[in-house]
C-alpha cells in the first residue's frame, strides 16, 4: 500500500502541485480582488521564460528527430506511409472535435474583457501562403512570431543532415545533445511553472472573477467524453483497418497497460518502452514498431489534435470571435497538427503546442495561461489517445506494407524475446 501510495504521488506529483497552485492562487484572486494585480509580475517572468526558449527548443527537437532516422531497412516507404497515417487520424480527430465545439462551445456565455486581438483572416491568397511558410531574412525566422517557417527549415535541415550520412554524423549526435539540454532547460524551468501561473491566476481571477474559472468545467465537459469515445470508436475502425476483427481482438487485448501506463507517467516518451512490447506481442515487425512508435511519441498525437481544436475554439469564445467558415476551420486543422509534432513528449510540454497557437493566430500573451491550464486538464487523457493512437498507428503502417494478411505471417516469431 505504501508502496502503491508512492508510486501515485511520483507519478501525479507535479500535476496535483501545479493545479493546486492554480487554485490557491485563484482563490487569492477572488479574496483580493483586484489588488491580486501585484502577483502579476511573476506570472509574466514565467511567461517571458517560455517564450525565449520556444525557438531553440523547436529548431533542435524537431530537426535532431529527422537527422536520427537513418540506416534503417525500407525506411522511405516506411516513413512515407507513416506519415500518411498521421497526417490521416490527426485531420479525423480535429474534424470531430470542430463538430463537437460548434455544436457545444466551450466558451460559450463567457464574456472576459481581455485585450482585444487582431481580427483573424484565413490563408486566401497566394502571398499570404508565402509569408505564412516562409520568411524573407534569417533574422526573422529566429523568432517565435514566425514558428511555422521555423518548423519547416527545421525539418529541411535535418534531412539534409540524414542524406549526408556517416559524414554528418557528428551534427546530428551535437542536435540530441542540444535537444536533451533544451529538455533539461524545460524541466527545470518547469519548477517555477506552480509559482508562475499560480500568481498570473491570482491576478487574472482577481480581475475578471469567476466566470473564467467556470469556463473550464464546460470545456471538460466536452473534451473527456469525446477522448473516451475516440479510444473505443475510432481505433476500433483503425485496428478493423488493420487486421480485421483479428485486428480489432489483439488491439485491445494488449492496449491496457499501454493506456494506463500513459495516464500514470502523462508522458508519451516514458511509454514508449511499454509501447514497443505491445506492439511487438501484437506482431507489428520490428523494423516498423522502431521507426513508428519512437517517432508518434513527438509526431502522432490525435489527443493533442483534439485539445488543440477545444484550445482554439475557445480562444475564439473569449475574445468574442466567432469559430466558423472553412478558412478558419483549415487553418485550425494545419496548427492542431502542427501543434502535437512540436509536443514534446514530457509532462508540460503542450505548453510548446499552446505558445505555437498563440503565436500563429496573433492573440496576446495574456492568452497563453489560459489554454496552458486548459492543457493541464485534458493531459492525462489527451496523453492516453496519443499513446494508444501509435499502437494503431503501427498496426496501419503495417497493413499497408505487408498485407492485410499479416497478422497470419507471424512476421515477429524469428525474434528474440
Amino acid at each position: 500500500m505504501t508502496e502503491t501510495k508512492k508510486s501515485f504521488w511520483t507519478y501525479y506529483r507535479f500535476p496535483i502541485i501545479l493545479l493546486s497552485s492554480i487554485i490557491i492562487g485563484s482563490i487569492i484572486g477572488l479574496i483580493m480582488g483586484e489588488k491580486a494585480s501585484i502577483f502579476k509580475p511573476f506570472g509574466d517572468i514565467f511567461l517571458n521564460i517560455m517564450f525565449t526558449i520556444v525557438v531553440p527548443l523547436v529548431f533542435v527537437t524537431i530537426s535532431s528527430a529527422v537527422s536520427s532516422i537513418v540506416d534503417m531497412k525500407r525506411l522511405g516507404k516506411i516513413i512515407g506511409n507513416m506519415l500518411l497515417v498521421f497526417m490521416v487520424t490527426g485531420l479525423i480527430a480535429s474534424i470531430i472535435m470542430i463538430v463537437v465545439v460548434n455544436v457545444y462551445p466551450p466558451a460559450k456565455g463567457v464574456n472576459i474583457a481581455l485585450e482585444a486581438t487582431e481580427e483573424i483572416a484565413p490563408l486566401k491568397t497566394g502571398e499570404q501562403i508565402v509569408k505564412a511558410i516562409t520568411v524573407s531574412d534569417f533574422p526573422e525566422l529566429i523568432s517565435r512570431r514566425n514558428m511555422l517557417p521555423l518548423i519547416i527549415f527545421s525539418i529541411f535541415f535535418g534531412i539534409c543532415i540524414s542524406l549526408l550520412g556517416e559524414k554528418a554524423k557528428s551534427i546530428s549526435d551535437l542536435l540530441n545533445l542540444l535537444s536533451d539540454v533544451f529538455l533539461k532547460m524545460v524541466s527545470l524551468i518547469m519548477y517555477y511553472a506552480p509559482i508562475g501561473l499560480g500568481a498570473y491566476f491570482a491576478a487574472l481571477i482577481g480581475e475578471f472573477g469567476p466566470e473564467l474559472l467556470g469556463s473550464y468545467a464546460r470545456a471538460m465537459v466536452v473534451y473527456y467524453p469525446i477522448c473516451i469515445l475516440y479510444f473505443f470508436i475510432a481505433f476500433f475502425f483503425y485496428s478493423y483497418f488493420a487486421g480485421g476483427m483479428e485486428g480489432v481482438k489483439v488491439y485491445f487485448k494488449n492496449i491496457f497497460p499501454v493506456a494506463i501506463t500513459s495516464i500514470a507517467t502523462q508522458s508519451s516518451i516514458a511509454t514508449v518502452p511499454v509501447n514497443l512490447s505491445a506492439a511487438k506481442r501484437i506482431g507489428v515487425p520490428k523494423d516498423i514498431r522502431d521507426i513508428v512508435i519512437p517517432i508518434g511519441a513527438t509526431a502522432h498525437m490525435d489527443g493533442s489534435c483534439l485539445s488543440a481544436i477545444l484550445k482554439i475554439s475557445f480562444l475564439f469564445g473569449i475574445f468574442g470571435i466567432p469559430y466558423k467558415g472553412l478558412g478558419t476551420f483549415i487553418t485550425s486543422i494545419v496548427i492542431s497538427v502542427l501543434s502535437g509534432v512540436v509536443m514534446s513528449g514530457v509532462p508540460g510540454g503542450g505548453l510548446i503546442g499552446e505558445m505555437l497557437i498563440v503565436n500563429l493566430y496573433g492573440f496576446p500573451p495574456e492568452a497563453f495561461p489560459i489554454i496552458a491550464t486548459i492543457g493541464y486538464l485534458v493531459d492525462p487523457p489527451a496523453t492516453m489517445i496519443n499513446v494508444t493512437g501509435d499502437t494503431v498507428a503501427s498496426m496501419m503502417v503495417t497493413r499497408i506494407i505487408e498485407g492485410k494478411d499479416w497478422l497470419q505471417k507471424k512476421l515477429t516469431k524469428g525474434e528474440k524475446a
